[in-house]
């Protein structure tokens, strides 16, 4: 079941669902939207001959409050907003449809599990053959949020659990059965 805005508010308000800062505005009918934060990650292409799964990723860090993205060009970037989801709370990411008509991709794997707290890495890629200039504070994307059949039996603990800023690829830490 997705959540509409009038039970994301009455969550919001007793606390079980935590968006830090969260502007009344930014509550829509069946989401939420959330702004581009300041931290910024660039895969680091100079210090390495390929990407694998076995091995970690350099990436060089940029903070600021505006970033332009090169055509064809792919970045991580950060929420502004601060998010806490119960453990009976799932979360998709959406891009805004206004800034994909842009040629701006958002994705972060699409999903937030639930107990998940931190940021949201976002993964942006420029589909378009002019740079794009993002601010920080402008919205970005949207949660959409679903309601489980019940509380997960373990909720999120894993690797990007309390990220403060953009965090690159972990899947070197993968142990994979």
């Amino acid at each position: 079941m997705i959540l509409s805005d009038l039970t994301i508010k009455k969550m919001l308000k007793e606390g079980s669902l935590v968006i830090d800062p969260v502007l009344p505005h930014a509550i829509q009918p069946a989401s939420v939207d959330c702004c581009l934060g300041t931290h910024y990650l660039l895969v680091e292409d100079t210090k390495m001959s390929s990407i694998t799964l076995d091995s970690e990723i350099n990436y060089r860090e940029i903070e600021g409050e505006s970033i332009t993205v090169p055509p064809h060009s792919f970045l991580l970037a950060t929420t502004r907003e601060y998010i806490k989801l119960p453990d009976d709370l799932t979360a998709f990411v959406e891009g805004r449809s206004s800034i994909g008509r842009i040629g701006l991709f958002i994705q972060n794997a699409g999903w937030v599990d639930p107990g998940f707290e931190g940021r949201i890495t976002l993964e942006l890629y420029n589909a378009n053959s002019l740079p794009i200039k993002l601010t920080a504070g402008r919205r970005i994307c949207q949660l959409v949020f679903c309601k489980m059949d019940q509380k997960a039996q373990k909720p999120y603990s894993g690797k990007y659990q309390g990220q403060q800023k953009s965090v690159g690829s972990k899947v070197f830490l993968d142990k994979d059965i």
